[in-house]
């Protein structure tokens, strides 16, 4: 969704929304100090050209980004490109010295499906995530025994 100075990103999973502040040039919307830290950081946006450009900084260092901890010297910039009508390309780069060695890449496309429903988290029709998870906690608390 996008509003009047800000965009905002839905996740599925988890209730997680993103308020992005988004500027003309990046430069009049500034972070906040570096000792305020959130699980999803600090996203501050920008347009270039057709491109939104969006950084997030001040995780806390129990932040995961794909399974991966990071610090809380993390630095992510994400781009949003509409390629076309149906697609929009994610390019996302993330670099955090105290976890890898080199800033990484990666970029894909996003299609638009006309069909797709955006589910409640919490619970829907054919979830099992409990009862899986539980399952495989206690196998794992048998074999440790």
């Amino acid at each position: 969704m996008q509003a009047p100075g800000v965009v905002v990103l839905r996740n599925e999973m988890i209730h997680e929304t993103r308020i992005i502040p988004v500027s003309s040039s990046g430069v009049d919307r500034p972070h906040p100090s570096a000792t305020i830290r959130s699980w999803m950081g600090d996203s501050r946006g920008h347009w270039e050209g057709n491109t939104l450009v969006v950084e997030t900084t001040n995780f806390n260092d129990q932040t995961q980004l794909n399974n991966a901890t990071v610090s809380g010297e993390a630095r992510v910039i994400e781009r949003f490109t509409r390629t076309d009508a149906n697609t929009l390309e994610y390019r996302v780069t993330i670099e955090d010295p105290k976890t890898w060695t080199k800033p990484w890449t990666i970029q894909f496309p996003l299609k638009r499906d006309a069909e797709y429903r955006l589910y409640e988290y919490a619970c829907h029709e054919g979830n099992y995530y409990m009862y899986n998870a539980l399952t495989g906690a206690r196998a794992e608390e048998r074999r440790s025994q």
